[in-house]
């Protein structure tokens, strides 16, 4: 990899960690349904988009640069999900459940499609999987079921998000058009959950959906597009695997928690795992 997809794909995973810590903390001590979540979060980051790519005066100049809907459903479903997946699960089991999703779609695809990996490369990936495991499946309690599938959905989602954004010939464009064709599925989500749950959000809540969705998802997600350039899918999959570590660390900077062997043992696992399989070029396609 060059510097500058090292660099782009570290203030990226630091993006992610942040959004998963502001998905928490909005969602856990229920300041905002997840429907609610979900819509906040898409429409900031649709308007945050559009306005930053309006400043630079950004105009898509590729067919289909300026998003799909294909593109757009898959982020409405990774989000969807993801937000109501987390009433009934930890945040642990959660976690291990939508970056194991993750890892079994992309990882999947990129061999199904030809890309080939080396040994050290598999080894890699595994090792980065059990740190993983080990960080976080101590202590969990058995998912709900329901549970359970929402968050391999949104894994699922997303590791097809993911794989589309290799193809964006302009990110933050796409990125735009992408929130954009999100927004009328998520208000049609709220309308569906209102009629029948109502709804509920204090502004603490409305905030940290709209930090969520206009920073760390939306600016976010474009730098992700524009750091899959110089990632091969399996890079791209394994990598994303630091989120938790970034964001348990983060826990214990921000918030005060307790800095543990469990969560130093893991990090280490999970970087060197992932180090093996970024730093090892992949056999090329048949």
């Amino acid at each position: 990899m060059t510097s500058r997809t090292v660099l782009l794909t570290a203030i990226t995973m630091l993006a992610f960690a942040a959004n998963s810590l502001l998905c928490r903390a909005a969602l856990g001590p229920e300041r905002i349904d997840p429907a609610s979540f979900t819509t906040v979060r898409i429409l900031a980051g649709a308007g945050a988009l559009a306005v930053v790519a309006r400043v630079i005066r950004r105009e898509p100049s590729v067919t289909g640069s300026s998003g799909t809907w294909r593109s757009g459903l898959a982020l409405f479903g990774y989000a969807a999900a993801f937000s109501l997946a987390y009433v009934s699960l930890d945040t642990g089991i959660g976690a291990l459940i939508l970056f194991g999703a993750v890892q079994l779609s992309m990882i999947g695809w990129a061999v199904a499609t030809g890309e080939r990996l080396r040994a050290l490369q598999w080894g890699g990936a595994i090792v980065a999987l059990g740190g993983l495991i080990y960080l976080l499946l101590p202590g969990a309690t058995a998912p709900a079921p329901l549970g359970a599938l929402l968050m391999c959905i949104s894994g699922a989602s997303w590791g097809w998000y993911s794989i589309r954004g290799k193809e964006a010939a302009e990110p933050l464009v796409m990125t735009t058009g992408n929130f954009a064709r999100a927004t009328p599925m998520t208000l049609t989500l709220s309308a569906v959950a209102i009629g029948a749950l109502g709804w509920f959000a204090d502004p603490i809540g409305v905030a940290l959906a709209a930090t969520s969705g206009a920073i760390t998802s939306g600016l976010g997600y474009a730098l992700w597009y524009l750091a899959l350039r110089g990632l091969t899918t399996t890079a791209a999959a394994v990598v994303q695997l630091t989120v938790p570590v970034i964001a348990a660390f983060g826990g214990v900077l921000v918030l005060d928690e307790a800095l543990t062997a469990r969560l130093v043992l893991a990090s280490v696992a999970i970087l060197g795992g992932v180090a093996l399989v970024v730093t090892q070029r992949a056999h090329s396609p048949r």
